[in-house]
């Protein structure tokens, strides 16, 4: 169903990505109370990461996607329960949706380290330990979340690449960083911004 632009306004906007963010935090906030080790991974990594170069070149994202080990999973589903979230399952994806009848859009995405996403992914997803601490929550590496932009290699993740391109984080250096089956991806990317 479209809106029309006249019922269209930046606080609004504005009050979706603010609910986005509460999410994560709440998200992230059960997991550490929980002892359950976690790394943000996806738009919200790639945010962080850009931000400490340029601000003004974050991107929002309606996606909160983190990466927990599969010994932890019983704990973070505890965890995130008690946090108001109920689990679920989209497209193949272990999913703790914002409450009781919320779309899955208005969800937690949990990735499993060491596991493959889809089976035709190249690699598996990094293991947890691949993180370091960001100014809210633990994030994933650069170079882990590099390895994991590429693998997927949808459209929004070649954008996630880009913006790390843009700010500086990868270059050309990077291409001899990543696995041999992953660098003919990115040397694309470096190579033609705009394909």
């Amino acid at each position: 169903m479209a809106v029309p632009l006249g019922e269209f306004s930046l606080e609004r906007a504005g009050e979706a990505v603010e609910a986005v963010r509460r999410r994560l935090l709440r998200a992230v906030t059960a997991l550490e109370s929980a002892g359950v080790p976690y790394a943000v991974i996806g738009g919200h990594a790639v945010a962080v990461w850009v931000a400490r170069i340029d601000e003004g070149g974050v991107r929002n994202t309606p996606d909160v996607d983190i990466l927990i080990g599969r010994a932890d999973l019983e704990a973070a589903t505890v965890a995130l329960t008690s946090a108001g979230f109920v689990p679920g399952r989209v497209k193949d994806l272990d999913v703790f949706l914002d409450g009781p009848g919320a779309r899955s859009r208005d969800s937690v995405h949990i990735l499993l380290a060491g596991e493959k996403v889809r089976p035709e992914y190249a690699l598996p997803a990094p293991d947890v330990g691949e993180s370091e601490p960001g100014p809210h929550f633990q994030i994933l590496a650069l170079p882990a979340l590099i390895r994991m932009k590429l693998t997927s290699y949808r459209l929004k993740d070649r954008v996630h690449l880009l913006d790390l391109i843009d700010v500086g984080l990868i270059d050309q250096a990077t291409v001899a960083t990543v696995p041999p089956e992953l660098a003919p991806r990115l040397q694309e990317l470096i190579d033609d911004p705009e394909s």
